[in-house]
């Protein structure tokens, strides 16, 4: 795929979402960072759920912390891998208020030394907290990356630096939230709703659906 059709695609995702955001709900680079460590393996809708009722009552590492293992779990029971990750998040906590005044570091190296925080959480926290222009391939991003012809990798270290490489500076910082969008609710991983796709014509897919299968 050549430079301009890369450009093509992101000036249309643009345009049909010029303002694109995670669908995880928080306030505060805090708030955000439980959230997605909650969303592991999980949708966003029920991290949602059980933040909304989490974070009016515990926001911060001192108040997580206060909460414990069991009262940290009431709230989030209902999301797969609850326990290990409640022991991840009063871990991270720990660390946060020893280390890092509360306050969540904004260097990928500091943010990957805390517990359940790998390469795509740090990105999605540099990208959406701070607005760095880091991009976190998930399987949504890793699948669009490699249909598409945006940045085709056998890794998803390996599409992230093509994606990094190859998308034009201008798109990179909202370059996750239209991908990770377009691949969750338009280029889905059974069935693509290609005949609805903004980028159809540009798509290198060579299966692309016709809306009548």
């Amino acid at each position: 795929m050549n430079r301009e059709t890369r450009r093509l695609i992101f000036e249309r995702l643009r345009q049909a979402n010029p303002r694109p955001a995670t669908e995880l709900e928080y306030r505060t680079p805090f708030e955000l960072l439980v959230a997605v460590v909650l969303s592991a393996q999980a949708t966003d809708k029920s991290v949602n759920l059980a933040t909304r009722t989490l974070f009016p009552e515990a926001n911060t590492p001192e108040t997580l912390l206060k909460l414990g293992a069991k009262g940290l779990e009431r709230y989030i029971k209902s999301i797969g891998l609850y326990r290990t990750k409640a022991k991840n998040i009063l871990a991270t906590c720990r660390l946060l208020v020893e280390r890092h005044g509360g306050e969540v570091p904004r260097t990928r190296e500091q943010l990957e030394s805390l517990p359940g925080v790998g390469r795509k959480t740090a990105n999605v926290i540099l990208n959406t907290a701070f607005g760095e222009p880091t991009i976190a391939v998930d399987t949504h991003i890793f699948r669009v990356a490699n249909r598409v012809g945006l940045a085709p990798g056998k890794t998803v270290l390996e599409v992230e630096r093509k994606l990094l490489k190859h998308v034009p500076a201008e798109f990179r910082r909202d370059a996750h939230h239209w991908l990770i969008l377009h691949g969750r609710y338009v280029c889905k991983a059974r069935k693509p709703e290609c005949p609805r796709c903004v980028i159809r014509d540009l798509c290198e897919y060579r299966n692309k659906s016709n809306g009548q299968d």
